[in-house]
């Protein structure tokens, strides 16, 4: 079905995509939208522009939504560490080693498969191999995540983490020893240059920021605490290696003989939010990984010893 509207004085000079979430795809996400106009599922005057399209006095907008694609993806039992669910969303435990999605380079089960097995509504908004993905953590990072299970939750949640009201907490076992107790890492974030496969600190990247506090210390290691107040893809690995303190088993940014043989040391250890219908604060905490706190522990004994 096709929609319209009609640019009158109170969206002169606005964005395309900020003004069809504020009035016609109210229940969709920017990312979504933004992938409409790209796609040219979006016309104003009859004609494909870009996101950013400042509008004019008059401008005609026509949006028709493609119809959804049959989701291909086969429900797995996982056996997913549900923390907290209700009408609205689910709380995930992710497990290391667990992709949140499926992509065209991967094909083993992942998050998407285990929650199409666990629960029975998810948000549409990602489309159809990202159902209720909200946002997401790395393979080889534990921890927890928030999934939506309508599309007016997925919205909401969408909107709080553009708007950096949700709370993610992380610990991270990281190189060297840190001199101060705590601090803040404002460092431009995106992809490498050179290689396609790391993201980088450039002055022409995204506006990534990390606050950090030091939990403990070790001969040749802390334990520290980090809070992201934006959401860079591998924020906190960029930014610790950023500093010369690179996460623990980081194959990617950190040396290259790894420790452990899980993937990097770095947890989601608590996740605050507003609730999307209940106007609530919850929050929610998980404990690290048994393998993480084997390390830890062993770090402690050769701190003593």
């Amino acid at each position: 079905m096709k929609q319209h509207l009609k640019v009158n004085e109170s969206m002169v000079g606005l964005r395309l995509d900020h003004v069809l979430n504020e009035h016609l795809l109210t229940e969709k996400s920017r990312s979504f939208v933004q992938r409409l106009i790209k796609d040219e599922h979006c016309l104003v005057n009859g004609k494909s522009v870009k996101s950013g399209y400042q509008l004019r006095l008059g401008d005609h907008i026509e949006v028709e939504e493609p119809e959804a694609k049959k989701l291909d993806v086969e429900a797995v039992d996982l056996k997913l560490d549900i923390i907290y669910e209700d009408d609205d969303l689910v709380v995930i435990n992710k497990p290391q080693g667990m992709v949140v999605h499926p992509a065209s380079s991967y094909h083993e089960p992942t998050l998407v498969h285990g929650l199409l097995h666990q629960i029975d509504e998810l948000s549409t908004i990602n489309g159809v191999i990202r159902p209720g993905i909200v946002h997401r953590i790395d393979k080889d990072t534990s921890g927890l995540l928030v999934v939506a299970k309508n599309d007016y939750s997925h919205h909401f949640l969408s909107s709080e983490l553009q708007e950096h009201a949700i709370t993610r907490q992380y610990v991270a076992l990281v190189y060297g020893r840190f001199v101060e107790n705590e601090g803040t890492i404002d460092a431009p974030i995106a992809r490498h240059p050179k290689n396609r496969l790391k993201m980088t600190v450039i002055a022409t990247g995204k506006h990534a920021k990390t606050h950090f506090k030091v939990l403990e210390r070790f001969d040749q290691f802390t334990l520290v605490q980090c809070q992201l107040e934006t959401g860079r893809t591998h924020q906190i690995r960029v930014h610790m290696a950023y500093i010369h303190h690179p996460v623990v088993g980081d194959p990617i940014y950190g040396p290259k003989d790894v420790i452990g043989h899980q993937g990097q040391y770095l947890h989601a250890e608590r996740l605050t939010f507003m609730h999307p219908t209940k106007k609530e604060q919850m929050s929610f905490s998980a404990d690290l990984p048994p393998s993480f706190h084997d390390l830890l522990n062993e770090l402690r004994l050769k701190s003593v010893s």
